[in-house]
């Protein structure tokens, strides 16, 4: 008689060697009951920031009741013509709705710094959008352009109010709410949110940017220049070039809900 095969085993051990896929994770959320829309880097576009908050309120007014709350991933002032003005509108916002977030950019650390005295930043400042901004403090483009950097220095704390100084020293490093994370440049890969340190957190780049890992949070950031929305796994960056392009971005957060508004 011809020999039988025994075929019950191996499909045995292909059932106990079978991969076992892990299950998805769950999405990104916010805490049940909030929205919150987060403005990407605005640079001095006061028009644009007027012009993106008339869609904020629309669609908030649009999707029903909710405690809504604006965030500023910052960079508000350089390069734009109206830095002053952002700055102002931002000041007015913070007193009218006391629970909007505002968070500390590289820019805001430079104008900040130059502001207490440290000429060696206002090379940086210059080269960064400072001339645009103390034009619009009240100088003069041929004034700016006949000084040298103590000049521009000097001219930066005689015509910026301490008061918007104190308002911009007031930002914070970074914002958490329920699974996302907010700040303004991004976040070291392998240390933990609670541990970063606040030079990465306004002015890393590539090290963030090129990383896959979990950062623990979806970290929600400007900073580096996009044409359009970047959506990672574990990243939404939001800068698309307001100040050269038009386009200020903000993304809007419901639940496990997501959406862009633009100008």
């Amino acid at each position: 008689m011809p020999k039988r095969l025994y075929r019950g085993r191996p499909m045995v051990l292909k059932r106990f060697f079978a991969r076992k896929e892990s299950p998805a994770p769950p999405p990104a959320a916010i805490p049940a009951g909030k929205r919150v829309y987060a403005i990407g880097d605005i640079h001095g576009r006061a028009d644009l920031l007027d012009q993106l908050l008339v869609k904020i309120l629309a669609d908030d007014a649009a999707r029903g009741d909710a405690e809504a709350q604006i965030i500023f991933l910052g960079d508000l002032p350089d390069r734009g013509p109206g830095s002053r003005q952002v700055i102002e509108h931002a000041m007015a916002l913070a007193k009218s709705s006391p629970d909007t977030v505002f968070i500390k950019g590289n820019h805001e650390e430079l104008m900040i710094r130059v502001w207490d005295g440290d000429r060696a930043t206002a090379a940086t400042f210059h080269r960064a959008g400072g001339r645009e901004t103390l034009i619009s403090y009240g100088i003069t483009a041929e004034q700016y352009d006949s000084w040298d950097l103590g000049e521009v220095t000097d001219a930066t704390a005689r015509v910026v109010p301490k008061a918007h100084i104190d308002f911009l020293r007031a930002f914070r490093p970074a914002f958490r709410l329920g699974d996302y994370y907010f700040t303004h440049a991004g976040v070291r890969p392998g240390i933990a949110l609670d541990d970063q340190d606040e030079t990465d957190l306004r002015w890393i780049r590539s090290d963030f940017i090129e990383s896959t890992a979990d950062f623990g949070a979806v970290v929600v950031h400007g900073h580096t220049i996009r044409d359009e929305v970047e959506e990672r796994a574990n990243r939404i960056g939001i800068d698309t070039g307001a100040y050269a392009s038009g386009r200020l971005t903000a993304i809007g957060l419901e639940g496990t809900d997501r959406w862009y508004l633009s100008t």
